[in-house]
């Protein structure tokens, strides 16, 4: 599977889990809810987020979709940034920190590799459409030849 494909699918498992059960998915990202009511709020406001971005690179394509995962990239790397700065100005514990900056490495990373196998993938498909385009002009090349002959 794409690491883009898999990465998409995963933001909107953890979205929906994030909107269905803000009080589950805090506790997944080392929040206390019960201690601070807010973050439940917060927690679904991440929900849509991940939806959308999930959604829209999953429907994406073509030349457009490079920039779409470039821009979950980007997410994800505020994301890493926020999970770090959360412990050293006291909003979240270290723990936490953690718990937040690990998965947004981890998507950052699955987003940048998506993106190579991508051109990848384009010119050998490009090879393999011009390699059956010369077959199929080797082709009547040939019989034209036995025509001839």
């Amino acid at each position: 599977m794409n690491p883009v494909t898999g990465l998409s699918l995963a933001r909107i498992g953890i979205g929906a889990l994030a909107l269905a059960r803000p009080d589950t998915a805090a506790q997944a990202f080392g929040l206390d809810p019960a201690s601070n009511p807010q973050a439940t709020y917060v927690t679904r406001l991440f929900g849509s987020r991940e939806i959308a971005l999930g959604t829209i690179t999953l429907l994406s394509r073509g030349k457009a979709r490079p920039g779409i995962v470039l821009l979950g990239v980007g997410v994800d790397a505020a994301d890493v940034a926020t999970g770090y700065l959360g412990p050293k100005e006291g909003q979240v514990s270290t723990k936490a920190g953690a718990t937040l900056v690990g998965p947004a490495i981890l998507a950052v990373l699955m987003g940048l590799a998506g993106l190579r196998p991508a051109k990848s993938r384009e010119k050998k498909a490009a090879a393999k459409a011009a390699a059956k385009s010369e077959r199929k002009l080797e082709k009547k090349a040939a019989k034209k030849l036995a025509k001839a002959a």
